[in-house]
């Protein structure tokens, strides 16, 4: 699967299925919060909140500028990858399109609710609470970020 056309491909694949696995996990889990059952362990424990902002609580009530930087972030994701889709290795798409499935699940709801659903709140520490699109955009810039340190050219 070296080939531009397969690597075009598995990235969008790839988002698709990480976009889908955001969005269906965020309904499942508030849908199951909001009807009375709740989760809690030594690490993590669920409690749904409406997001207004971006993370730890920047940019309150500023939706349609997220929503406009989140656009743009995920064009140039996707133009990156297309200007360099003869030398950009698999695992690199594989988390651009994780990156860009996290920002574009926070814009889709920023777009259709109005607000970001964070439900997941870390019991052993003080942090913001948070989602799986949050988590995913966590992964995915830490990876493209070790990438391009430590394995230049790829």
């Amino acid at each position: 699967m070296n080939t531009s056309a397969g690597k075009y491909f598995f990235l969008i694949i790839c988002f698709i299925f990480w976009l889908f696995l955001a969005l269906f996990s965020s309904q499942l889990i508030v849908d199951n919060l909001t009807s009375g059952h709740h989760y809690a362990n030594a690490v993590f424990y669920l409690h749904y909140i409406k997001n207004s902002g971006a993370a730890f609580s920047l940019l309150q009530n500023a939706r349609e500028f997220l929503i406009i930087v989140s656009i743009v972030a995920t064009t140039l994701l996707f133009l990156y990858v297309h200007n360099h889709i003869r030398n950009i290795h698999l695992i690199s798409v594989s988390f651009i399109s994780l990156l860009a499935a996290g920002i574009m699940s926070n814009c889709h709801e920023r777009i259709v609710l109005g607000f970001v659903r964070d439900y997941i709140q870390l019991s052993f520490v003080n942090f913001p609470i948070f989602n799986v699109a949050d988590i995913f955009i966590t992964i995915g810039v830490i990876a493209l970020v070790v990438i391009l340190l430590f394995y230049k050219g790829r």
